[in-house]
C-alpha cells in the first residue's frame, strides 16, 4: 500500500523504478519493453511543475540509458541510480546529489520487497506502488496551484548546476578563484505582484536555509508587499552558466525605532555560493543608510543551522528568546562591504 504521510508535504523529487513500474517488462530478461500508457505524458506533465524525477533501478546501466534515450525520456531523470545494489542506498545518493532532504523525496515500485526496504531505511520518503502511476497527475503530492517559471526550468537548472559542480571539481585555485571565475550578478528587488507565486514556493519548499520555517500563503505575502509597514525583497542569481531563478526571500517589518527581519531564506541550490551572506550584508546596509539598528528573528532547529552560522557569521548577537523565537540584533556601525566575487544589484 501507499504510506501517505500525515502532513502532505509536497515531494521536490520523485523517484521511478523502471522494470514493471516505467516499462511493462523487464530488461535484463531481454523483453521488448514499452512504456506504460500515459507514462511518457505523466513524465512531462511532473517536469513542467518543476517536479525533479530520477531512477532507481537494479538493472545494467548502460543498456537501461540507451533504453530511456530510445524512448526520448532520459534527459528527464536527474543522477539516476542503476546498478544492482539497494534501493535504498540509490535513494540516499540521489538526495545527496540534488542536495535535498530525504523526506523531499517520494519512490515508485512494482515490488513492495523493494518499497518496504527504502520505507525502513528511509521512513521520510513517500513510498508509492506501481499501481499508482495512473493518477500521479491527480495526487496533491503531485499537484500545484500555481507552476511559475522557476517551476518550468527547475530540471535545467539543477543541469546547469552539475555543469558548475563539475566545473569546481576540476578547479585546480581557491575557493574564491572558483566564485569568482563564476562572474556572479546577485540581484536585489521589492517583489511585485509576478513574483509572488514564486515566493510563496519558495517559502513553502525551502527547509535547510530558512531562518523561521513559517509558511505564507500568496495572500499574504501580498498584504506584506503592499503594507508600508513592511519590505519585501527577493533576490536572483545568475553566473556564466545560466540563471538560478530567484532564489531568495526576505521579510523586513519597520517600526520606527527598530527594523526586524521577521523571515529569510535562501534556496538550497545556492547554498556553496556565499550569497546568504551578501543579502544579509545588504539589508544591514538599508538598514544603516536608513539609521535603524537591524534585528532578526531564528527558530533555531536541527535543518536551519546553516542559517544559525550565518546570522552569526556576519555579527548578529542574541538579545533575548521567547517561547522558540529568538531575537537577535546586529551593532551596526557602518557601511559592509561585499566580497570581490560577486556584484550586487539592486532596484
Amino acid at each position: 500500500m501507499a504510506r501517505i504521510r500525515s502532513n502532505l508535504m509536497q515531494p521536490k523529487c520523485l523517484i521511478w523504478d523502471l522494470d514493471g513500474t516505467l516499462w511493462d517488462g523487464v530488461l535484463a530478461e531481454g523483453d521488448d519493453v514499452r512504456l506504460f500508457d500515459g507514462v511518457a505524458q505523466t513524465v512531462r506533465v511532473l517536469d513542467e511543475r518543476g517536479i525533479l524525477q530520477s531512477i532507481a533501478s537494479r538493472n545494467d546501466e548502460a543498456r537501461a540509458l540507451d533504453q530511456l534515450r530510445q524512448l526520448g525520456l532520459v534527459d528527464y531523470f536527474l543522477h539516476p541510480q542503476i546498478h544492482w545494489g539497494a534501493k535504498s542506498a540509490s535513494i540516499g545518493s540521489i538526495a545527496r546529489q540534488l542536495n535535498i532532504g530525504i523526506d523531499s523525496l517520494a519512490f515508485i515500485d512494482d515490488q513492495p520487497f523493494e518499497l518496504g526496504e527504502v520505507a525502513a531505511r528511509y521512513p521520510e520518503v513517500l513510498c508509492l506502488p506501481a499501481d499508482r502511476r495512473d493518477v500521479l497527475l491527480q495526487l496533491p503530492e503531485f499537484t500545484r496551484r500555481v507552476i511559475t517559471d522557476e517551476s518550468r526550468e527547475r530540471r535545467r537548472m539543477y543541469l546547469s548546476s552539475a555543469a558548475r559542480e563539475a566545473a569546481e571539481k576540476a578547479f585546480a585555485g581557491a575557493s574564491e578563484d572558483f566564485l569568482a571565475s563564476l562572474q556572479m550578478k546577485f540581484t536585489i528587488t521589492a517583489a511585485v505582484s509576478e513574483d509572488l507565486a514564486r515566493l510563496e514556493e519558495l517559502v513553502a519548499r525551502t527547509n535547510q536555509l530558512n531562518t523561521t520555517g513559517r509558511i505564507y500563503s500568496m495572500q499574504q505575502l501580498d498584504e506584506f508587499r503592499q503594507s508600508s509597514q513592511y519590505d519585501l525583497w527577493v533576490a536572483s542569481l545568475e553566473d556564466i552558466y545560466g540563471k538560478y531563478g530567484k532564489i531568495g526571500v526576505a521579510l523586513v517589518e519597520k517600526a520606527k525605532e527598530v527594523w526586524t527581519v521577521k523571515a529569510f531564506l535562501m534556496s538550497c541550490r545556492v547554498m556553496s555560493r556565499g550569497v546568504g551572506s551578501v543579502f544579509i550584508r545588504w539589508l544591514l546596509n538599508r538598514a544603516w543608510t536608513h539609521r535603524v539598528p537591524l534585528h532578526a528573528e531564528l527558530i533555531p532547529n536541527e535543518r536551519n543551522r546553516m542559517m544559525v552560522a550565518t546570522y552569526r557569521f556576519c555579527g548578529f548577537e542574541p538579545v533575548r528568546t521567547h517561547e522558540d523565537i529568538h531575537l537577535l540584533a546586529h551593532p551596526t556601525r557602518e557601511e559592509l562591504t561585499y566580497p570581490d566575487y560577486v556584484s550586487v544589484l539592486s532596484a
